[in-house]
């Protein structure tokens, strides 16, 4: 199941931007902190392009957020999806 259109990967996406606000940052200003075009935020925010797990944990670094928290989250989702 590697597709971006999962209700778990929608998720993942929504706790990330999330976090980008909870942070104050704008796309253009993360994407400066990441070192990369904001062309790239922009395209994993939308589901446009998928992140691995290094880039995940950039991503979360730069935010202040917690990734164990994030994946932990989805983690339940998946559970949950699964006893349903």
């Amino acid at each position: 199941m590697k597709t971006i259109h999962t209700a778990p990967y929608q998720h993942f996406l929504a706790l990330l931007v999330e976090a980008r606000k909870t942070s104050q940052l704008t796309q253009q200003e993360l994407s400066e902190k990441l070192g990369r075009p904001q062309s790239y935020v922009s395209k994993y925010e939308r589901g446009e392009r998928r992140l691995d797990v290094i880039e995940f944990l950039e991503v979360s670094m730069n935010l202040g957020a917690d990734p164990h928290r994030i994946l932990t989250e989805i983690e339940q989702m998946l559970i949950r999806n699964r006893h349903a």
